[in-house]
């Protein structure tokens, strides 16, 4: 059975954010939870291709803005999630 490398302090971070939005969404309507899950996707598929690995301050940034936006969609009164596209 092949073993998985160890994972890092901030790769665990970054896992249990992508969970707890997860997880949250599952909390949602049907429609926005499909929704929810496909934004939260994306943004992590994106962000794991454009962001080195050892650009830090840029990761733990991205780490609590992810966390600040995970504690908004708590709130029962937020039905959703938004994105905002900035072009390069």
């Amino acid at each position: 059975m092949a073993s998985r490398p160890k994972l890092s302090g901030i790769q665990k971070q970054v896992l249990v954010l992508y969970r707890g939005f997860l997880r949250t969404a599952r909390l949602k309507a049907p429609e926005e939870r499909r929704r929810i899950e496909s934004i939260v996707l994306a943004e992590f598929h994106d962000n794991a291709r454009s962001v080195d690995r050892r650009n830090f301050v840029h990761i733990e940034y991205l780490l609590r803005r992810g966390k600040k936006q995970l504690e908004q969609l708590k709130n029962p009164d937020i039905t959703g999630l938004a994105t905002l596209e900035v072009k390069k």
